[in-house]
């Protein structure tokens, strides 16, 4: 059987992740992750960190959850800010050693914003609209809009694009190589456990390196991907799928494998807001 790459924060050089469908030699779930390193074929199959998960209480809500203000009208709720202390859950950022990062500020360990943030990701390739899921994923919004109006992913390129089962742009990596990222790390929160397909078209989600590893890479989802809900979503786009869908249509040029490589038109990010 074929076998598919997942959205992953990784070392292009070094590390090739692979996927393999049920019942392939070594198990696991359709399409999850596996990391390949220096003869290590050991699998990884990502799961909830319950330590460094931000909402424990939250569980595992769908992609749906947290998108409306629970009325059933399918109305948005406002961005509230909630002090300079911030009342949500406190997250936990740790430190790391990325390769190649920006100067960034830790974000607050209090999230300050709440409901559905809206942001437009600027390209050379044209605007994607985004509602972020603030309170289904607040931890990981937090971080994002932290970054976002630091100006982290100003000038950045989305270096992955993925064409053959699993349908992706993948973007925040400052290096442009998969490998970089903010100097710190968080855990996972709003994995899409009750959504089928997991990843469908329009949503947003944290590409990985495993269980609580998140950082600044994040990935577009132009078409339903089956992927294991090893990713935590924390929006949806609400305009420019057709952009993303024109960036799919140009290719990749497969130096990750068959339909997995970087996009063939360049994807440069000018702004984040």
């Amino acid at each position: 059987m074929p076998r598919k790459a997942s959205p992953r924060s990784s070392r292009w050089g070094l590390v090739a992740l692979v996927t393999a469908l049920v019942l392939v030699a070594g198990g696991g779930a359709a399409l999850a992750l596996t990391r390949h390193r220096a003869g290590d074929t050991a699998m990884v199959t990502p799961t909830p960190s319950a330590e460094t998960s931000a909402d424990p209480s939250a569980g595992t809500p769908g992609l749906d959850d947290g998108l409306d203000d629970g009325s059933g009208s399918g109305t948005k709720k406002s961005p509230v800010a909630s002090g300079s202390g911030g009342t949500g859950p406190r997250c936990q950022y740790q430190a790391t050693t990325d390769s190649g990062q920006r100067q960034v500020a830790t974000p607050n360990p209090r999230p300050t914003v709440s409901g559905r943030p809206h942001v437009k990701l600027t390209t050379g390739q044209g605007v994607i609209e985004i509602d972020l899921a603030a309170d289904a994923a607040p931890c990981t919004v937090n971080s994002f809009l932290t970054l976002a109006r630091g100006g982290y992913f100003t000038g950045t390129q989305c270096h992955r694009l993925t064409t053959d089962a699993l349908y992706v742009l993948q973007c925040g990596d400052p290096t442009g190589t998969g490998q970089g990222g903010p100097g710190y790390r968080y855990g996972d929160e709003n994995l899409p456990t009750r959504s089928n397909p997991a990843y469908p078209r329009g949503a947003v989600a944290m590409a990985n390196s495993g269980p609580g590893t998140n950082g600044s890479q994040f990935f577009l989802v132009y078409r339903d991907s089956a992927i294991d809900p090893s990713y935590s979503v924390f929006g949806r786009i609400t305009a420019g799928l057709d952009v993303l869908e024109k960036i799919a249509e140009a290719g990749t040029d497969d130096s990750n494998g068959p339909g997995d490589g970087r996009p063939k038109v360049e994807v440069t990010i000018s702004r984040v807001g």
